[in-house]
């Protein structure tokens, strides 16, 4: 497939470290308002029934559904998931840096209970 002026001067574009975070960061945003925005469409509900069950405005769920606002809470998602019956999963990613290292672990173990422990 032939590329474009617009994917040659993306390309370019995404050579500049900072430019590339910032679009990695857009990409994120884009992907969470499409997500909810798709979760409400096939609940059948209009942007003004998920603000009335959500006890908010329809402004608030058009800002939620904007590509280009990143200032979702996690608490907020969590009340537009159960209203729309799903779940909120939140993922983190390995960063590979230039020398091989990664800033997260791959795999981590964690106790999801207690455990006692003996006092003398």
């Amino acid at each position: 497939m032939k590329k474009t002026n617009f994917d040659r001067y993306l390309e370019e574009q995404l050579q500049d470290p900072a430019f590339a975070a910032r679009f990695e960061r857009a990409g994120e945003a884009w992907d969470v308002a499409l997500q909810i925005s798709a979760l409400r469409r096939q609940a059948g509900l209009s942007q003004k029934d998920l603000a009335k069950l959500l006890k908010t405005s329809q402004q608030q769920i058009s800002r939620l559904e904007s590509p280009g606002y990143e200032g979702h809470t996690l608490a907020t998602l969590r009340r537009v998931a159960e209203a729309l019956h799903a779940r909120v999963r939140v993922m983190f990613e390995p960063v590979k840096t230039g020398n091989g290292v990664h800033v997260a672990e791959l795999t981590a173990s964690y106790r999801t209970t207690p455990t006692a422990s003996k006092r003398t």
